[in-house]
């Protein structure tokens, strides 16, 4: 399952943002508050649960500055999957969105696929206010 969040313009620079992404301690601030508990975070590992499912945590991978992070889910998370923030930065000006890709049965597809996707889109709109002032 691909799962590709909407394509924002935040108004920073791409390093700001890459910084910005690349500290996990600021996930938090990008999440659905009322609906996130349990926070946990250190600088490369989130953890945290989604009202009325599961624990989610996620591991800082891989980075490429300033244009791509990767995050894995870590042994807490309901299924194995990948998440990518690809950045396109143009002066004061970066362009994001984010890449989730799992391997999940056809009928958990089901279930998921809709909230995640609003849950990325939800992330990316909160990315571009957050960043944006």
């Amino acid at each position: 399952m691909k799962i590709e969040s909407k394509k924002v313009t935040v108004a920073a620079a791409g390093d700001a943002v890459f910084d910005y992404i690349t500290d996990l301690n600021n996930f938090k601030h990008l999440l659905p508050a009322e609906r996130i508990s349990e926070w946990e975070s250190r600088e490369d590992y989130c953890s945290f649960k989604v009202q009325g499912t599961a624990t989610i945590d996620l591991k800082l991978t891989e980075t490429e500055r300033p244009v791509r992070v990767r995050m894995e889910s870590g042994d807490r998370s309901p299924f194995p999957f990948t998440l990518e923030v690809f950045l396109e930065s143009s002066g004061e000006e970066t362009t994001a969105y984010q890449l989730m890709q799992a391997d999940v049965n056809p009928f958990l597809k089901m279930m998921v696929e809709k909230p995640l996707s609003n849950l990325f889109d939800y992330i990316a709109d909160r990315l571009t206010e957050v960043l944006g002032n």
